[in-house]
């Protein structure tokens, strides 16, 4: 694969020849002709997602910081070390994805995620700014090289993405976009799920404040991803290997399980191993499902969400999305982005 060029006058913009990758844009982004109309529907929910992190207040979070039990500071800061960790990666890593997609209208979508990592990565700034003591705040961005078992989940994904870079294929292209659906769909939320049950006690409710907003912003880059490799499939019949496909999913779940061991466990109320491994598999289903593919994991168990009842934490309920983002949601449909986000 080569990148496509920063302006290419012979090239066309008739979107009857339009492709995902491989096209020949003149790299003008006309937005009035777009040949994928589900883009259009994207961009409107992901520009009316805009927030401020220092909008939310982190008073209250500095208090009940002190009165965590230590197993659940050490899961709060790591789980926030690893939070940093992805969403750096993901805002150096998209604009070389960008690089080789020839359709304007995804270009720009890919550009607004990219803006919308910034914002998550300042919104932990500001969380370790706020909550965590001064003396302790580097110790958490060095987490993601202090922790073996940390280092490992990032080095995985982090390869992929290096392995894109240095070797652009239409094979390595592939990879690097099913490793960024697997991030986006999959590792975040077991992490989410962790503020949502401390929020749940009346504990760092400010940070799950800030996950609220993030998670709202992830579930876009959820859809996102899975136009994109949906396109794929359709442009390019073969070139997603299932195999792969299921490979990279089932080495990304272990990794996943052995994080919740190790830094969960059954150490935090409300959280078990064995919860977080249902979860898991269940989550890899949902995700490998949207794709088109079966379940990885058919036992039953793992068709059950068990943290169904951390919906009205994570927003998920109208009353709650009304109080939280206020006048500000008044587009935001949880039909759209949450149910039917495959579907925007």
């Amino acid at each position: 694969m080569e990148k496509k060029l920063l302006f290419n006058e012979n090239g066309s913009d008739d979107i009857s020849k339009r492709k995902l990758i491989g096209g020949d844009t003149t790299n003008l982004l006309n937005l009035n002709n777009v040949k994928y109309k589900w883009a259009n529907g994207l961009y409107k929910v992901m520009q009316g997602n805009f927030w401020i992190p220092e909008v939310v207040p982190m008073l209250n979070d500095e208090k009940d910081y002190k009165n965590l039990t230590k197993e659940e500071k050490q899961a709060y800061d790591e789980t926030l070390a690893f939070l940093i960790f992805l969403d750096s990666l993901q805002t150096i890593n998209l604009p070389n994805i960008g690089d080789y997609i020839t359709a304007p209208e995804v270009s720009v979508l890919i550009a607004i995620q990219t803006f919308q990592e910034a914002i998550h990565s300042k919104s932990y700034a500001h969380i370790v700014e706020s909550v965590i003591p001064p003396a302790h705040r580097d110790k958490i961005y060095g987490y993601n090289m202090s922790d073996k078992v940390l280092l490992t989940r990032n080095k995985f994904i982090a390869s992929i993405y290096q392995g894109f870079t240095d070797n652009p294929s239409e094979e390595t292209f592939v990879k690097v976009v099913i490793a960024n659906y697997i991030l986006e769909g999959l590792y975040f939320y077991n992490g989410f799920n962790f503020f949502y049950s401390l929020s749940a006690r009346n504990l760092m409710s400010n940070t799950a404040d800030q996950i609220r907003y993030i998670q709202r912003d992830e579930q876009t880059h959820v859809a996102l991803f899975t136009h994109i490799i949906k396109t794929l499939q359709n442009e390019n019949p073969g070139l997603v290997n299932s195999s792969m496909v299921y490979e990279m999913f089932d080495e990304a779940v272990n990794m996943e399980i052995d994080w919740c061991d190790h830094i969960l466990g059954d150490k935090i109320l409300g959280i078990t191993l064995k919860s977080s491994e249902q979860y898991t598999k269940y989550l890899a289903n949902m995700r490998l499902n949207a794709l088109g593919f079966r379940d990885l994991y058919e036992e039953p168990e793992f068709k059950v969400n068990p943290y169904k009842h951390l919906n009205s934490q994570a927003g998920e309920d109208s009353e709650v999305k009304a109080n939280f983002f206020e006048a500000r949601v008044t587009d935001y449909s949880r039909d759209n982005v949450i149910d039917k986000w495959e579907e925007i």
